[in-house]
């Protein structure tokens, strides 16, 4: 079952198992060029970020013609990319760009903002950025009727949470972080990003953070992970000001936590280096089968551009 139906069965409280069947490979399949399941570019924003999801097999792989595609960067607060504490806004048009190609029939770029809408989508240059391309596709989601019920069948902490309505009726959910360290969690990255598309957050720090944001990932899946690392935020996040590193590479993957486990082995955050394992919620999500930390077992396939 695709997210879009699987989440729309969520909503409906409908449970069903199905049994995997055995696929036949076809001559072309044999042939066709293996895809990592990370894939890392390092330079320009824009060249990179299209360079990474090219060696994922390019857009076309997540995004068919008539699509409904959600991005959900980073453009929660109200700075300039040059902080690092929102989605770099070139990274997000090129995104925008790549889905038009693949012939996406709406996109939508929406973020659950913390400080004023308008100022985040203003200062953070994402609005402008991707306005160029097509006006209205940049939105804030603060709007509590732009919300609905959704059962989180496999979640620790909560049994339902208030998700957007557009990402469930969606057919592509892609996840665009900024790479950032954050006071109570260490980083936050695509996994942690999810809480940017549902209502209730603040229950969550109370109820049990690290294993909140593992289960509305159960729910949240992104098809695809593009991370921004052309500006990482080490320290005093995600708000920041803080000391911002010259990550220049982008990342991407299928898989919201190998994409994020190997986020935190690039980067130095609050002062030092970390191992996936030591970040509690991509621990937690590996346990639970969600994706894989174990990057030294992933293809991890590397460009510079």
């Amino acid at each position: 079952m695709d997210r879009r139906k699987f989440l729309k069965y969520q909503a409906l409280g409908v449970f069903w198992v199905s049994t995997a069947g055995v696929a036949s490979l076809t001559p072309e399949d044999s042939l066709a060029k293996p895809v990592p399941d990370i894939a890392v570019a390092k330079g320009a924003v824009v060249d990179a970020t299209r360079a990474a999801v090219e060696l994922l097999g390019g857009m076309k792989q997540f995004v068919k013609p008539g699509d409904k595609v959600v991005i959900k960067p980073n453009m929660s607060f109200a700075s300039s990319p040059r902080y690092g504490s929102n989605t770099h806004p070139k990274v997000v048009r090129e995104l925008v760009v790549m889905c038009k190609e693949a012939g996406a029939s709406k996109i939508s770029v929406l973020d659950h903002t913390l400080a004023p809408p308008d100022m985040c989508l203003k200062r953070s240059g994402i609005k402008r950025a991707c306005d160029a391309i097509e006006k209205g596709i940049v939105r804030s989601a603060n709007d509590y009727e732009l919300y609905q019920d959704v059962p989180v069948k496999d979640g620790v902490t909560m049994t339902k949470t208030k998700i957007l309505k557009e990402v469930v009726e969606a057919d592509v959910l892609i996840a665009a972080p900024a790479a950032k360290s954050h006071s109570s969690t260490g980083v936050s990255l695509s996994m942690k990003g999810m809480m940017g598309l549902i209502w209730d957050r603040r229950s969550m720090h109370w109820q049990g953070l690290d294993e909140g944001i593992v289960d509305i990932c159960t729910v949240l899946k992104a098809d695809l992970t593009v991370i921004d690392g052309s500006k990482v935020l080490s320290t005093n996040g995600p708000r920041g000001p803080g000391k911002v590193l010259k990550g220049d590479t982008i990342i991407a993957s299928k898989d919201m936590v190998a994409a994020d486990a190997y986020t935190v082995t690039q980067f130095e955050w609050w002062g030092s280096k970390k191992e996936p394992g030591e970040i509690a919620h991509i621990q937690e999500a590996h346990n639970r089968e969600l994706g894989r930390m174990d990057l030294e077992n992933l293809t991890i396939q590397t460009v510079k551009v």
